[in-house]
């Protein structure tokens, strides 16, 4: 009998990994229910999709402005294509091409900050600057329920020997805690989410400031989740709450909110400089393509425009109906303050079976297990946009009677609608 190839041995050792196996038990015990990995054939203005030929709403897209679908933006990148290609080819630690740095400074003036530097993911922004922030000497304290993407950075920079520690879940009172255990140190960053993807919770960022603030620690808010759709002209958490940036390094997303590609983190000039020298993903990770950061320049000019209010005005409208119609059902509402509306089903088993239910009446929206969420803890995530017509939303809701009666969704005490 022929002995295992390397390869054959490596796929064996993986397949062994806890994560994988449980993955792979639940696609192979619900096969159907599953819904990962979804092979997208059409795409409509108003977030109708069609998957395998079957036509539904989809609920499940981070865009949450619409602005995919803005004609301007579209014809920035297109536009962006035709002068600059599809690519220009070079790490930035070598040249950038001037629509970056025009991107920047309108990113920089509509956030309020002194400036900008624009990453190729949100991912590779925290995974690039968090280690490139700390060193030895330093400290570095994150939320346990901080993105994934922060925990990779803390794990680079745990392993270039930072002293990572972990606090309670928005608790400044176990932030605290933290900073009176930790030995000396020369400064912290203390690594927190503005919205918390999962459940559309906030952080009490002022009295998390305020912490910091008494124990030589600066704030690092991703606030990937907020950005374009929380605050003033849609700037996200952090000045709405502190007023200023003073303590605040700030991450933002441009895939989201914005439609377009790429992160950022605002700050200082010098601490745009030090970033370029310190995070190995803005030196190894590419560029974002020209033509998006054209489109980055359309989006910040929207932003800052009377029009935003028109736009956010009918994303408001859209979370409010579906959070006060759930909420009447008596359905448990995790968030409800930005567009992430997360509906607790519990079980594993009944979360993905309920989500194929939606999808099967014709409406699409993520079921999140465990490890995303605690165990036996599953949530229905709905994403909501500003061009979701009121009618896909009231078929929503018409859904989500008949599935919560069906697999018996727990109840928060209110009224079941007919």
């Amino acid at each position: 009998m022929a002995s295992a190839t390397p390869m054959q041995n490596l796929a064996n050792a993986v397949g062994q990994h806890g994560l994988v196996r449980f993955i792979e038990h639940y696609a192979r015990e619900f096969p159907n229910a599953h819904l990962k990995d979804l092979i997208v054939d059409k795409l409509g203005p108003n977030r109708e999709m069609e998957v395998d030929g079957r036509h539904v709403i989809n609920f499940g897209s981070d865009s949450f402005l619409g602005l995919d679908q803005d004609p301007r933006v579209k014809s920035a990148i297109t536009k962006g294509a035709e002068a600059w290609g599809s690519h220009n080819g070079a790490s930035r630690a070598f040249a950038s091409v001037r629509s970056n740095e025009v991107a920047e400074a309108k990113l920089a003036y509509w956030l309020g900050t002194e400036d900008v530097l624009i990453y190729p993911s949100v991912t590779l922004a925290n995974m690039g600057a968090l280690p490139g922030l700390v060193t030895k000497r330093d400290l570095l304290i994150i939320d346990e329920h901080a993105h994934n993407s922060m925990q990779e950075g803390a794990k680079i920079a745990q392993a270039n020997g930072v002293r990572v520690v972990m606090f309670r879940h928005c608790d400044p009172n176990d932030l605290q805690r933290a900073f009176d255990e930790a030995a000396e140190y020369r400064v912290a960053v203390v690594a927190i989410d503005g919205v918390y993807s999962m459940t559309g919770a906030l952080p009490p960022l002022a009295e998390l400031n305020q912490v910091c603030l008494r124990n030589n620690a600066i704030l690092y808010v991703d606030d990937a989740h907020a950005t374009a759709v929380l605050g003033c002209q849609g700037r996200g958490t952090v000045l709405d709450a502190l007023g200023n940036y003073d303590n605040t390094l700030v991450v933002g997303s441009l895939s989201k909110g914005f439609s377009c590609y790429g992160g950022f983190i605002g700050c200082a000039k010098e601490f745009k400089r030090m970033l370029k020298i310190r995070s190995n993903t803005f030196i190894f990770g590419g560029p974002v393509p020209p033509s998006y950061l054209d489109a980055i320049c359309v989006v910040c000019d929207i932003l800052v425009s009377p029009e935003y209010e028109e736009i956010h005005g009918r994303l408001r409208r859209n979370v409010r109906h579906l959070v006060a119609a759930a909420e009447a059902m008596g359905l448990i509402v995790l968030g409800g303050e930005t567009p992430i509306v997360s509906i607790l089903v519990g079980e594993e088993e009944m979360t993905l079976g309920a989500g194929k239910y939606l999808f099967e009446k014709g409406y699409y929206v993520q079921s999140v297990t465990f490890p995303a969420v605690p165990y036996h803890g599953g949530v229905l995530r709905i994403q909501v946009n500003a061009n979701h017509k009121p009618e896909s939303i009231d078929g929503l809701l018409a859904v989500l009677v008949e599935v919560s009666k069906k697999f018996g969704f727990p109840r928060s005490g209110g009224n079941i609608a007919a």
